[in-house]
Parts: C-alpha cells; sequence; structure tokens
C-alpha cells in the first residue's frame, strides 16, 4: 500500500493528466488519399476467406490501440493462399482516443474496396491505414503510392521568395533529422520573420516503424522531392509507402507539443514553448516513473513481460525487432550443434534444428562464411536488413547471436523441410501432385519478385536452388538463405561454384564475368521449373538411368523444339491430374527463364503474370536456345 505522503504527488500527477488529455479532440480525418489493390496483383483462393482475416487482424489492431495506448500497430495472418498483412498508424501527436476515432474512420473507408480486391489503404491528415495479401511492411515506394496534395492558397506575393527559401530548409532538416529519431516522427515549427505578422512555419515527418534508417530517409527524400511543386502554397502533404511529410502556416499538432527548435531559420533567440511544456511534462513523467521503480523494488512481482501473438496472427511487438539469443540457449536447444540434430549444410553454413525449454523449435543456422570486415563491422544491420522482408514465401528469421567470430541466425522452422526431398529424396519422390507443384513454381516466383521489386532494398538471392526452397505445414514455398550474400567478403561478393555449390544452376554472365542483377535469380529460378516438372536434378548422375544427357537444361531444350514437351514431366504424375497445355506453358517458362542473354529473360512480376494468364505462351513471345555453363 503506498504511503499517505505519496497522495499529493498523486494527484498532482491525475491532474496534469487530465488537462493534457482536456485539450480539444482532433482526429484529423481530413482524407488525404484513398486505393484498393488491383485485383490481379494477387490471386486469392478464397475472397470469403481473406475478408475474414482482413477483419481478424482489424479487430486485434484495435485491441492492441484500446489496450496498450499504442499509436501503432501491426498484425498479419501468414495463410499460404489467404495471407494478410494489416498495419495502422497515427501521428504522433495524436491522443489515444483521437488515434482511435482515426482508426475507426480508416477501416469504413478501407473496406469499401470491391470483391476481389486484395488489399486497400487510406491516409488521413491523422492516420494511415493499410492491409495487403502481399507483405509490405519493409516498402517504401510504390508506383501508384507517390504523391503530394498542395493547398490551393499561397502566401503574400511580397513573402513568396523568403517563405520558399524557409519552408525548403525546413523540409531538408526534416528528411535529415527523421531517420535518426526513435520512432521515426519529428514535429518542428519556424518563424518566417521576427516581424513578419507572426508567420509560423508547421511542419512534420513521419515513417512507418517497420522500415530501417535508410529506408526512412530514401522515402522522406521522395516525398520532400515531389512536395516543391506545393511551393509556395501555404499548405503542402507528401505520402509514399512508408511515410508521410506536411508543412503549413497553420498549427495542426497541439501548441503543448514538444518540436525540434529551428531557431536558426527564426528569430534569433527565440523560445520554444512547447519545449517548455515538454520539459514540464518530461518532468512529471520522470517523477511518476521514480515513483513506478520505487513500488517495483519494493514488489518484486513486478517483471517485465512481453505478450505473444494469439493463434496464427502475429502482433506488431514480434514484427518490430529481432530476439538476441545467448549462444548458450542455442548451443543447449541444438543439443551443442550435435549431428542428430543437423538439418543440412550449404556454402552459407551448417542448419540444425533446435528446441527451447518451452518446446518452441526454430531451425539455427551457424554461419560459415569466412570473416570480413563487412561481417564485423555491419553483421547485426544487415541483419535487421533483411529481418525487414516479410512476405509468405519468405522464411522469417526470428533473431540472431554471435560469440567470438561465430555468427548465428535463427530462423523458424519449416518440418516439411526443403523441396529437393520430395523431388529427388527416396522417401518424399512423387509426392507431389501438378497442382502442388504449380503452386510452388507460383509462391516461388512472389518470394522473388517481392526481394527483387517490392522490397525497399532490391535483394539478389544468387543461391536459387531446390534445397534453398522449404515448404511450410501447407506445402507453400518459403525461400531460405535470402540476403546472405550480401554478408560476403567484398572480393567474394560472386559466389564461385565451389562456394555455393550450384553447378547447373549459375546464370552464365555471373559464372563467366561476374555480372550481378536479378537476372541470375531468374535463370535459376527456370532451372528449379524444370526440376520440379521432371522430378530430376538440375545434372542428373548415371544413377538416375539418365545417358543421353547429363544436364537437364539441353535435355528440356530439344524435348521442346520438336515438340515432345511431356516427354520431360515427372512419371510419377497421373496424367489424368493435369492440363497438358498448361504443363507446356511452363516448361516453356522455364525455358524462357534461362535464355543465354540476360536482357531476353522476363522480370519475376512479368513471369507471375505468364503463369496467371490463361493464354499460351506461343502466343506471346517464345524462348531461345538456352546456355549451361558446367565449368568454371
Amino acid at each position: 500500500m503506498l504511503q499517505p505522503y505519496f497522495l499529493p504527488l498523486i494527484t498532482f500527477i491525475f491532474w496534469l493528466w487530465w488537462t493534457i488529455n482536456s485539450v480539444v479532440s482532433d482526429p484529423q480525418l481530413n482524407l488525404v488519399s484513398k486505393g484498393c489493390s488491383p485485383s490481379n496483383s494477387f490471386t486469392l483462393s478464397n475472397f470469403s476467406i481473406f475478408s475474414e482475416n482482413v477483419n481478424k487482424t482489424l479487430k486485434h489492431i484495435k485491441e492492441e490501440l484500446l489496450n496498450k495506448s499504442e499509436l501503432f500497430a501491426t498484425a498479419q495472418i501468414a495463410s499460404a493462399e489467404n495471407p494478410v498483412f494489416t498495419l495502422f498508424q497515427c501521428r504522433n501527436y495524436l491522443s489515444v482516443n483521437d488515434c482511435v476515432s482515426c482508426f475507426n474512420a480508416s477501416v469504413e473507408q478501407v473496406l469499401d474496396c470491391p470483391a476481389g480486391a486484395p488489399g486497400g489503404r487510406v491516409i488521413y491528415d491523422g492516420c494511415f491505414l493499410r492491409y495487403e495479401a502481399n507483405g509490405f511492411f519493409g516498402q517504401t515506394a510504390e508506383a501508384d503510392f507517390n504523391a503530394a496534395l498542395c493547398g490551393n492558397q499561397s502566401v503574400r506575393e511580397s513573402s513568396t521568395t523568403l517563405f520558399t527559401s524557409v519552408v525548403r530548409q525546413v523540409l531538408m532538416h526534416l528528411q535529415r533529422t527523421t531517420p535518426q529519431k526513435e520512432g521515426f516522427f519529428v514535429a518542428t515549427k519556424a518563424q518566417l520573420l521576427p516581424h513578419n505578422n507572426g508567420t509560423t512555419i508547421y511542419a512534420f515527418a513521419q515513417c512507418i516503424e517497420t522500415i530501417n534508417q535508410s529506408g526512412c530517409e530514401e522515402c522522406l527524400k521522395a516525398c520532400n522531392s515531389n512536395m516543391q511543386i506545393c511551393l509556395p502554397n501555404s499548405d503542402g502533404k507528401a505520402f509514399a509507402a512508408g511515410c508521410f511529410m506536411r508543412y503549413s502556416t497553420s498549427s495542426f499538432f497541439p501548441h503543448n507539443y514538444q518540436t525540434i527548435d529551428l531557431t536558426p531559420l527564426g528569430k534569433k533567440g527565440s523560445i520554444n514553448k512547447g519545449a517548455i511544456v515538454g520539459g514540464v511534462v518530461g518532468g512529471a513523467v520522470l517523477v511518476l516513473v521514480l515513483l513506478i521503480l520505487f513500488a517495483c523494488i519494493r514488489r518484486p512481482k513486478c517483471t517485465k513481460t512481453v505478450q505473444r501473438g494469439l493463434g496464427d496472427i502475429i502482433r506488431a511487438t514480434e514484427l518490430k525487432g529481432l530476439v538476441t539469443y545467448s549462444y548458450k540457449d542455442l548451443k543447449f536447444a541444438t543439443e551443442n550443434f550435435s549431428e542428430d540434430n543437423k538439418l543440412g549444410e550449404g556454402g552459407f553454413g551448417e542448419v540444425y534444428k533446435g528446441t527451447f525449454k518451452d518446446g518452441k523449435e526454430v531451425a539455427v543456422k551457424k554461419l560459415t562464411i569466412q570473416n570480413s570486415r563487412r561481417m564485423e563491422e555491419n553483421f547485426e544491420s544487415e541483419v535487421m536488413l533483411i529481418s525487414d522482408a516479410h512476405h509468405p514465401n519468405l522464411v522469417q528469421i526470428l533473431g540472431w547471436s554471435s560469440k567470438g567470430r561465430v555468427r548465428i541466425l535463427v530462423y523458424e522452422y519449416m518440418k516439411n523441410s526443403s523441396l529437393d526431398k520430395f523431388l529427388f529424396g527416396q522417401i518424399k519422390k512423387g509426392y507431389l501432385n501438378w497442382k502442388q507443384r504449380y503452386d510452388i513454381i507460383l509462391g516461388i516466383a512472389r518470394g522473388l519478385a517481392y526481394l527483387h521489386e517490392e522490397f525497399h532494398v532490391r535483394i539478389i538471392h544468387r543461391d536459387i536452388k531446390t534445397n534453398n526452397i522449404l515448404l511450410d505445414n501447407d506445402l507453400q514455398p518459403r525461400i531460405a538463405d535470402f540476403g546472405l550474400a550480401r554478408l560476403l567478403p567484398e572480393d567474394r561478393s560472386h559466389l564461385s561454384t565451389k562456394f555455393a555449390g550450384t553447378l547447373g544452376y549459375t546464370a552464365p554472365e555471373y559464372a563467366i564475368h561476374g555480372q550481378l542483377s536479378e537476372k541470375v535469380d531468374i535463370y535459376s529460378y527456370g532451372v528449379v521449373i524444370l526440376e520440379i516438372i521432371s522430378g530430376q536434378r538440375s545434372k542428373a548422375s548415371k544413377d538416375d538411368g539418365d545417358t543421353e544427357d547429363e544436364f537437364l537444361l539441353p535435355k528440356a531444350w530439344k524435348l521442346y523444339e520438336k515438340g515432345m514437351h511431356l516427354e520431360l514431366v515427372d512419371n510419377t504424375l497421373d496424367p489424368n491430374e493435369y492440363d497438358a497445355e498448361e504443363v507446356k506453358k511452363v516448361i516453356e517458362i522455364g525455358l524462357l527463364c534461362t535464355q543465354a542473354f540476360a536482357d531476353l529473360r522476363p522480370t519475376m512480376s512479368e513471369v507471375i503474370g505468364f503463369l496467371q494468364s490463361s493464354n499460351l505462351l506461343e502466343n506471346t513471345i517464345r524462348p531461345s536456345m538456352p546456355l549451361l555453363i558446367v565449368t568454371n
């Protein structure tokens, strides 16, 4: 029980809280932008289930706002066929009540999207809500989601030049400062001149919390550039997938909201009243924190807890950071990295199954990449970068660990192991039917398209092959080891055959000249397509009974030239269960991806379009003879 002498302090804090929250409510419901994702951006298997999943994530986000007084939340349902990624963020100057009001208004708007739309988004002055079937938490830019909105009033003609100059300085200040601040938000204000009728410029910038610092910088740079068209208008706003920026001569955040002082742009020696109020509030909060700490010391049961997600929904707290595991815990979970727990090994390291004391299973990758300056200095930041990639067809990184020169990554565990076990393994070979194989081919394409075209930093995998494709419980593909090539020593950024073990997968321009682009992954993907269809390895062995062609790619080309595509199909597949024309088309897509010249290969988004189109490939484009590199 608290002592009586605490009562005056508690009374004062309650009064201060009541005063702050008595400010006139303003959820800032002026609509800035609204949009729905085109139906061809993601093929949903069941829109009704997808809609239910959307509503589940919205419900969980509202619970986060109400129960935790949050101004930001995300939720994700990682369903294979009807996934949902949802994000909501308020401007940080809103009260919790106003934030909830903005959320409610956003939900009404965003649910107006037509049936079949795999996503929707709405931006108000006060908040931003978006849901998609495709992962977007790491996105900073998108072609149709990048614009500026200008006010219709201009400042006085005599002040135009000065106003434009000062606003540009303010916006540049926001562009540079916001990515450096925790939470990625900054509010500021600056007087135009000491005696210019009291004209003040108010400005605010904010990035979504799921992107990293470099992504925030990139996004705000684009917003700042777009907003230049608004000058010398008195009000301007710019938005992109990962950020929001605004300036105005009218105040749009509370007068007592703490701002960054821009005295050099305004009157010399002017006092920031917001900073004074912020200091008073901060002092009271500090006292309150000390009081709570004192109570915690007196009561040992006062401990910090982290709430985990319920069911298949991943909450915001689980998406906003990586877990730093102790080496000791991982050593225990893998039974000292025992051979019995070893799941496999590749060019980047050995993988072990780990089981924690609470029964949670993980995959533990002990990296064997040669230590380099890049590895020593940037390991954590690089891991943070690739962990921002969230997509249903990517294996999620859960955390990392290091001890001395040892580096370890921890991933979600896939019980079904890798695709090669289902195609070439003695036990599971022939298990996959045509529909499952087609879904795997499409899922890999979606995952690669995300890495190449949708994630805010383009990631080239460099080692796409069937044992780097894992299968989840629904036999949907998850690409593993993406981004790890960024950790390679500078003089080994070109993967050698010896290093990666990719003989039969490597694009010719990469193997011969070290020319790296996303088309390198597309070549490897084409080889994987042919392996999935044929059930044969890219480099067949005599044990496979193949004596005519040692390599799969030239065999597929010869059969294609003769019009005998179906001779390539895995004989474990039932011809009654697949459409022959569809199989032919997918084989041709595989050959199209493996063309000798990189410029002739399609992008991954084009591949997705080919796969989902009902048209035959020969009606649009025909592949030319591929080139296979078999020696260094």
